[in-house]
């Protein structure tokens, strides 16, 4: 496991609208969570990245870094980034899409 990676349990990291649209396993357990990248929050590229995912029906997990919940709760970011997490499945579905983004031509 990489040192940026957490051991992510089912626990308090999903509210309950993530969880459904979360995949499932045949045993009906949610499917493993694996790291997508790691976003800066200070330019809102995480809420981006996000949102562009969710619009492809990817379900995402977010996970504030080193202390990020505080910052979250004084600036309303944290300034710690944040790693992104889509289920095992669509990890490839992901990584595609996060590379077209960015060899977007402006």
């Amino acid at each position: 496991m990489n040192d940026k990676q957490h051991k992510l349990t089912w626990g308090g990291y999903m509210d309950g609208a993530l969880l459904e649209r979360w995949p499932r396993t045949p045993e009906d357990e949610p499917e493993e969570p694996v790291f997508l990248c790691s976003r800066s929050s200070t330019d809102l590229s995480d809420k981006l990245l996000v949102n562009m995912l969710q619009a492809y029906d990817i379900p995402t997990l977010c996970m504030e870094r080193g202390n990020g919940n505080l910052g979250r709760v004084y600036l309303g970011i944290s300034g710690y980034g944040v790693d992104i997490y889509v289920p095992k499945s669509l990890l490839n579905d992901a990584k595609q899409l996060c590379e077209e983004e960015n060899n977007e031509e402006l």
